[in-house]
């Protein structure tokens, strides 16, 4: 999912650095974080991001020998990750095994590499990508403990009515009416692959799988699905939605806290049917 910033994403490393880009090692780089203090993936000036403390730690690693380091897409402020993906190139002799010690011993608590690997030179975090997923987590009542991890309603939701709904959103359609103007995005048509919504509790869990996804594009589809099950909106404005331009969406998006990305899928992955809440809301039973 694309998070707006300004200004256009340049290459990381700078002038004197190119020198090493002929005998860089590349590696490809698994991680998971909890985005709640984060402004997103992309690094900006003034902000702080996933991606600047990665580079800031690569940089104590590695020093003058690190080149640059790109992530399998952008979040928006305040979403999770699961599994995100990045390559980091760099001049080092080091096994990727000590890389992955190294950064988590300089990373903050809510960041974490889950694996390191040695990659193919020509592998890129982000144009190899075949597909991504999205999971986002509504709960039926309030609780102490998932605030940044969930989505709260209080509202009944018709859980059927929205599961039924969200299968017009499967194939290729153009998401205009479910994103902002984004500089960087050139198409607003995506391919959904795969929608899928469970109860677990007191949790309904949508799983989103596309091509790709443009600014805010989930956070809205899971907005509308949730008007659906207060009964406010039904299928026709979804179709309309996605034929026609329309603001109506923007008044849905649902809030970062309750949306992970799941997963990134390459050429070599399969994508598994089965997924799973990340925390548990037990339904109160007082007996």
């Amino acid at each position: 999912m694309s998070r707006k910033f300004k200004g256009t994403a340049k290459p990381l490393f700078n002038q004197k650095k190119k020198s090493f880009t002929k005998d860089f090692s590349r590696f490809k780089v698994f991680l998971e974080y909890e985005g709640t203090r984060y402004s997103g993936w992309q690094k900006q000036p003034n902000a702080r991001t996933i991606q600047g403390e990665l580079i800031k730690a690569c940089e104590k690693i590695f020093g003058d020998d690190f080149v640059d380091l790109q992530g399998s897409g952008r979040t928006d402020s305040g979403v999770h990750a699961l599994c995100h993906v990045a390559h980091l190139d760099a001049k080092t002799v080091l096994a990727p095994e000590i890389i992955k010690l190294k950064l988590n011993d300089l990373l903050p608590h809510d960041i974490n590499i889950l694996e390191v690997e040695k990659a193919r030179k020509n592998f890129h975090a982000r144009h190899d990508v075949k597909s991504r997923s999205y999971i986002y987590q509504i709960s039926k009542r309030r609780t102490a403990f998932g605030k940044n991890f969930v989505w709260w309603i209080k509202d009944n939701l018709d859980f059927e009515a929205m599961n039924s709904a969200s299968k017009i959103f499967l194939g290729m359609h153009d998401f205009v009416s479910f994103s902002d103007d984004d500089p960087e995005e050139k198409s607003t048509k995506v391919l959904i692959d795969d929608i899928q919504l469970k109860e677990e509790d007191d949790l309904i869990l949508i799983r989103i799988i596309g091509s790709h996804f443009i600014w805010k594009m989930v956070r809205r589809i899971v907005g509308v699905l949730v008007e659906v099950g207060r009964g406010k909106k039904s299928k026709s404005d979804i179709l309309f939605y996605l034929n026609n331009k329309s603001d109506e969406p923007a008044r849905f998006t649902a809030p970062p806290s309750g949306l992970f990305l799941e997963k990134v899928f390459y050429e070599e992955d399969e994508v598994s049917k089965e997924f799973n809440s990340l925390i548990r809301v037990k339904k109160f039973l007082n007996a």
